[in-house]
């Protein structure tokens, strides 16, 4: 039972959508504008590097709330990544926004600088790497989410196979920037 309460902590977690609430103290509603994504890149794109800069630290400290939590709760790392995999469910798809939420990047990012800072800078890497080739942020973001999957595999670490899911759904939210060759 305990694991099931954490779990619905985690997707509330991810609920908790920045972006939404910087929205409103700008005045604006995100939701409507540009990409109409709720994520740290609409914001900026919208509302300036303040706006991008604030979305992007909270949405980040969702993904290391969650870790937090199921340390103190003694999980172990494959049920703690189940819970970053839901917490970025959550920021993906808010049940209070009718679930158009962000991207996932962010919350990814902050999950996994907590949960294992190196698989974090084999993604870095990956990403950094490849943008002078792709010259899209997004493309190279999928190159280090593969380079990281390759790195999981190769290091049998199965306790992080949730997190290779959740490489695959926030590269399906970005399938339009993938596919009109977004930045």
């Amino acid at each position: 039972m305990e694991k099931f309460f954490y779990f619905l902590l985690c997707y509330l977690i991810g609920t908790f959508m920045s972006a939404w609430f910087v929205g409103k103290w700008y005045g604006v509603a995100l939701e409507k504008e540009n990409s109409g994504n709720l994520g740290a890149r609409n914001a900026g794109r919208t509302l300036g590097k303040g706006a991008f800069c604030i979305t992007l630290l909270f949405d980040a400290l969702k993904g290391a709330i969650t870790v937090y939590i199921g340390r103190l709760l003694a999980f172990d790392e494959l049920m703690v990544s189940f819970g970053v995999f839901i917490c970025i469910l959550g920021h993906l798809f808010p049940f209070w926004l009718r679930l158009k939420g962000g991207k996932g990047v962010a919350t990814m990012i902050g999950g996994l600088l907590c949960l294992n800072p190196y698989l974090l800078l084999i993604l870095f890497c990956g990403t950094v790497f490849t943008l002078p080739f792709t010259k899209s942020l997004t493309f190279s973001m999928v190159f280090g989410f593969i380079a990281c999957s390759i790195a999981i595999y190769l290091l049998h670490l199965p306790m992080y196979s949730p997190i290779m899911i959740s490489f695959l759904l926030i590269t399906w939210k970005h399938r339009e920037n993938l596919t009109n060759r977004g930045v």
